[in-house]
C-alpha cells in the first residue's frame, strides 16, 4: 500500500496546515481565498490583498507574506468587534 504523494499540498488546506514551502501562484492566491484570478490580479493592481513581487514576469507570493496578511485581517476584524 502506498501513501499519497506530499509534493502537491491544495493551498486552501496548506494555509490552515502551514502553507507550502514555495512561493505561491496567483493561481494559489485565488484557490486559497476562493476568489476569480481576476480579483487576485485587481487586488494586485488597487494594493490591496497580500503583497506580491515579480520574479521576471511572473507574479509570486511569499506563503509568509500571505500569513502576515491574514493574521493581520484577523486582528483588524477582532480589533472592530
Amino acid at each position: 500500500m502506498s501513501t499519497p504523494s506530499r509534493t502537491h499540498t491544495y493551498p486552501r488546506v496548506a494555509l490552515r496546515a502551514g502553507l507550502p514551502d514555495r512561493y505561491l501562484t496567483p493561481d494559489d492566491i485565488a484557490e486559497i481565498f476562493e476568489v476569480p484570478k481576476e480579483t487576485v490580479y485587481q487586488w494586485r493592481k488597487k494594493r490591496m490583498g497580500p503583497p506580491g513581487f515579480r520574479i521576471g514576469k511572473h507574479l509570486r507570493y511569499d506563503p509568509a507574506d500571505v500569513k502576515a496578511y491574514v493574521s493581520g485581517r484577523k486582528d483588524a476584524e477582532h480589533d472592530a468587534a
